[in-house]
């Protein structure tokens, strides 16, 4: 699990697009708190620190107390947007969370042991189906990531859902299919197959072995 951390914030007073853009030009970005049954919350937050949590890695598995003048509220964040030219960030959706709650949530797969695995050493290409997978976690123990062995592993070869094993407490939400996380192509291949398996995840066309379970 990610460590916690702490932003700070106040109430925003005024809503709307004139108030956001003032709060921009203050080095603030607007958010929002929802969630937990209670009123939405808006609230401005340090552009700069947010900015920075955004691209340590891990920023929408992470939860994070945020105080709101004085008043403390333990969430973590659902959503964000980026300005479509700067990529600057100009919005943030908070969602309140409690404990013993459940969330779904993309975890990152991190893929370990290429030099392990012999059709990458005869020049096979990774191809990367699913760079994360959406599981059902407690709030308490979201993990940072999945990892995904490659140890083996030779050109051709396709690596399923059911051949990795889950962090501790949790569980897929995808549960009627062995889905493809990932190949091994062939370097001439690799943009056919890549194709291939993408048009295999919109289809829905595999179907659920032993190893994926609810």
């Amino acid at each position: 699990m990610s460590a916690t951390y702490e932003l700070k914030a106040t109430a925003r007073t005024r809503v709307g697009k004139g108030a956001a853009r003032t709060a921009r030009r203050e080095g603030l970005v607007p958010a929002v708190i929802y969630g937990d049954k209670k009123a939405p919350l808006p609230i401005n937050i340090s552009y700069k620190e947010s900015f920075m949590r955004l691209h340590a890695g891990g920023f929408l598995t992470t939860v994070c107390t945020i105080d709101v003048d004085g008043e403390k509220h333990r969430v973590i964040p659902r959503d964000y947007q980026l300005d479509p030219v700067r990529d600057f960030l100009i919005h943030v959706d908070f969602l309140r969370v409690s404990a013993g709650a459940t969330l779904d949530v993309g975890v990152p797969v991190h893929f370990i042991n290429e030099a392990a695995s012999p059709g990458m050493k005869r020049g096979g290409v990774l191809n990367i189906v699913r760079h994360e997978i959406e599981l059902e976690c407690p709030v308490d123990a979201i993990p940072e990531f999945i990892t995904c062995d490659l140890a083996g592993t030779n050109i051709g070869d396709s690596i399923h859902i059911s051949a990795i094993t889950l962090p501790e407490g949790t569980k897929l939400t995808i549960t009627d299919r062995d889905f493809t996380v990932a190949t091994i192509a062939s370097s001439a291949g690799a943009r056919e197959e890549a194709r291939g398996e993408e048009e295999e995840i919109e289809a829905g066309s595999v179907p659920l072995v032993g190893g994926a379970e609810d």
